[in-house]
């Protein structure tokens, strides 16, 4: 059995970030067989501009493009800003969509997790972000994506792998990623 490779998005910059740290939760809770990598290096990819989509000119865009293609499936790791998606992911998403129709996204799985301190749980963020992976070309597993509100009072100053249920939740997300993109190598 081959290794299933899973790339994962966040939508935050900053160290601290709960959706980091949810993220990172995926690492750990991964079943056998299965490597989640968070992706380092989103704050140096600039805003998408087709004037300069030029193949092998922008080195963070090609690393970023590089690791989106050799991923089985991605997973995308969102907070709410303003309610909707953080720009930085947003911006990811546009680069591994073009060129459009065969961008490294096409056709991929793709699970979303979201997560902000209020009980919404960046639901808004979730639903733009599943919009713009699916005009993308991914491929959505609705029954893998979650969002997880109130995270400030779920998980205080602990690291939400330390939350049996979330950590549970994430580890299930995982686990159906992997599943459908199985599916897809077995199609």
């Amino acid at each position: 059995m081959s290794q299933t490779r899973v790339l994962a998005l966040v939508g935050s910059l900053r160290a601290g970030s709960v959706n980091r740290q949810l993220a990172e939760t995926a690492t750990r809770t991964a079943p056998e067989g299965v490597e989640v990598t968070v992706y380092e290096g989103l704050a140096e990819v600039p805003f998408y501009n087709e004037d300069i989509d030029v193949a092998g000119t922008i080195a963070s865009v090609e690393a970023l493009r590089a690791a989106a293609a050799e991923a089985d499936a991605l997973l995308l790791v969102t907070p709410e800003y303003n309610g909707t998606i953080p720009a930085v992911l947003k911006n990811a998403i546009d680069w591994i969509s073009r060129p459009y129709g065969v961008g490294a996204v096409k056709d991929k799985p793709v699970a979303v997790i979201s997560a902000s301190p209020s009980p919404n749980g960046a639901k808004w963020a979730h639903e733009d972000t599943v919009k713009a992976i699916r005009i993308a070309g991914g491929s959505v597993v609705e029954d893998s994506s979650i969002s997880i509100g109130a995270t400030a009072e779920k998980f205080g100053a602990a690291h939400p792998s330390e939350h049996a249920e979330v950590s549970g939740q994430v580890a299930d997300v995982v686990a159906g990623l992997a599943a459908a993109a199985g599916e897809l190598v077995n199609a």
